[in-house]
């Protein structure tokens, strides 16, 4: 997988793994960056700008590099007494997802669930867009999101579906063990997860648009649970 942008690298360099080849353009200057490079004893390969600009698609600020594909949590990683985990079902679109990440990373949520068929997983541009926050934050993959939120309410947590038509969604506890489920881009939760749902919940929408982008409600969520469960 290639990482690139100043934050992205920068991150994972942090992690002092899974780094194979670091790619620098020949008058790359950021000090903290090359200070974890010589500290890791990498040898950069020096190219120009548009050498670098034909190995990745993105602002590469300079910088990429080579490093092994995003290892996947286990479920049970990311599960603990009175946790908070976020369950994406079947989202698509890589932007939504770097930036949901993003979000995850910053506001203490302890880990994301993906299901493996017909969703957007960890690449470059979901590594970009999250500004590294891949790194430091646990992802697990599963077969069967029903089946998985059996399990975790077995484990004592609530599940919250953000949808529409839904309670209000200041109106759900979320200081127990948590479970929010952000539904795909176009259709939304799915009718079985929808089913397996302890609590329906929505964003008061005041204009004519009936919906929020995913990312930008994941956000609203996130952050109503952390200031419940302050």
């Amino acid at each position: 997988m290639l990482v690139y942008g100043k934050n992205s690298c920068e991150e994972i360099l942090k992690q002092e793994k899974n780094i194979k080849r670091v790619y620098l353009e020949r008058n790359f200057k950021d000090r903290v960056i090359t200070d974890l490079i010589e500290k890791l004893k990498i040898k950069p390969i020096f190219l120009t700008k548009y050498e670098l600009d034909d190995l990745c698609e993105g602002n590469h600020q300079g910088i990429v590099i080579e490093a092994l594909e995003y290892e996947y949590a286990d479920i049970d990683e990311i599960v603990n007494e009175n946790g908070f985990i976020v369950m994406l079902d079947h989202l698509e679109d890589t932007h939504n997802f770097g930036a949901i990440i993003r979000t995850c990373e910053a506001a203490g949520v302890d880990g994301i669930i993906i299901p493996k068929d017909r969703s957007v997983r960890v690449n470059s541009t979901v590594m970009k867009t999250s500004s590294g926050a891949c790194v430091n934050m646990k992802i697990a993959m599963v077969t069967n999101l029903v089946q998985t939120i059996h399990y975790l309410k077995d484990k004592g947590y609530w599940i919250v579906a953000s949808d529409m038509n839904g309670i209000d969604y200041t109106s759900v506890d979320y200081r127990s063990a948590t479970c929010l489920v952000i539904g795909n881009e176009g259709s939304g939760i799915s009718d079985l997860v929808r089913k397996s749902s302890d609590y329906i919940a929505s964003i008061p929408m005041k204009g004519k648009i009936n919906s929020l982008n995913a990312s930008v409600a994941a956000g609203v969520f996130i952050y109503e649970a952390v200031r419940q469960r302050k």
